[in-house]
């Protein structure tokens, strides 16, 4: 059996999606920590050749950090089930189920989840009906979203009807129905799952952007466009049951070793859960790896804990997992 400190590890990054250089940003990142555990550590570029790049790595696990489809949707992760190799990270079902938030959503209701009401609008629909009937279920204020799509890509928040048809066309150029929520004002908050001896929830932290802005593509990914408030400043109530319903979230939808939850936080009442990040970024200015650190985990600690577990996975015979 190949010694832990001799592990190969093979990060994949990079790929045809919208967040493709964000992915390299973090692999690169990823891969600079992993070289303090282990002294094999390769960076594959997820292209048409990802299949053959990663069976002639001969790596002993995988890292995907990987973002939007087809390699944070479960599509990657079923070649890695085929060939029997371990890897980092929720497995298939997981997977396919986080990326797409109208199949996320059911289940988030079936366990008795908070979630915002919606409305789901289909590529060929007349887009002012749609943008009619929205409204009239919703209400004025509503948010539109790419049901397959990560990092905020393609999210609007139309003001008027004419706006709310041009936001759909927008999102539905992403070539997947569309998800039109009712807008809840409140916090953007967001909770780290960490899975070591047990399931457990990393510190809540609060994202704050300037007056007149929110948590769009450039605010993620600029230094210094937002601000990550860790721990976040909720009462102790909220800030515990945003943690309890983080839990919930992950294993509502069978994920593992690590995810990230959105919520919005009203100032009264439930928090609203919005997404599961299955993989969630690990750029200097990510959420997930500040919130690890302020739980006591260094970067280079959580990617070893992370390879290791995948690791274990195959050692026990159980393959890549599901």
């Amino acid at each position: 059996m190949t010694p832990l400190d001799d592990l190969k590890i093979a990060v994949v990054c990079g790929g045809p999606s919208a967040e493709a250089d964000v992915s390299r940003v973090s692999g690169r990142g990823v891969a600079d920590a992993l070289r303090a555990t282990f002294s094999r550590v390769v960076v594959l570029e997820f292209d048409e050749r990802i299949v053959e790049s990663v069976v002639a790595s001969g790596a002993d696990v995988v890292f995907p950090v990987l973002h939007g489809p087809p390699g944070e949707d479960g599509t990657f992760q079923g070649f890695l089930e085929v060939a029997r190799l371990p890897y980092v990270g929720s497995g298939v079902h997981a997977s396919a189920c986080a990326m797409d938030k109208r199949v996320a959503k059911h289940l988030f209701r079936d366990r008795g989840l908070p979630v915002a009401r919606d409305v789901i609008v289909f590529p060929g629909e007349d887009l002012a009906r749609a943008a009619a009937r929205a409204i009239k279920q919703l209400g004025p204020r509503v948010v539109v979203k790419p049901t397959r799509q990560g990092s905020a890509l393609g999210v609007a928040f139309p003001q008027d009807p004419q706006e709310l048809a041009k936001a759909l066309a927008d999102a539905l150029a992403y070539g997947d129905p569309v998800l039109v929520e009712e807008r809840i004002a409140g916090r953007e908050i967001t909770v780290g799952i960490l899975e070591r001896d047990v399931v457990e929830a990393l510190p809540v932290t609060e994202i704050r952007t300037p007056q007149g802005s929110w948590y769009d593509y450039e605010h993620r990914y600029t230094p210094g466009f937002s601000e990550h408030v860790l721990p976040a400043e909720l009462p102790a109530a909220q800030y515990a049951r945003t943690q309890a319903l983080a839990q919930l979230a992950h294993a509502a939808l069978g994920c593992r070793d690590l995810s990230r939850v959105d919520f919005v936080v009203p100032e009264h009442g439930e928090p609203i859960v919005l997404e599961v990040n299955t993989l969630p970024g690990m750029t200097p200015t990510s959420l997930y790896p500040e919130a690890a650190q302020a739980a006591g985990v260094s970067f280079d600690a959580l990617v070893r804990i992370l390879v290791e577990r995948a690791w274990s996975r195959r050692a026990e015979g159980s393959g890549g997992g599901s």
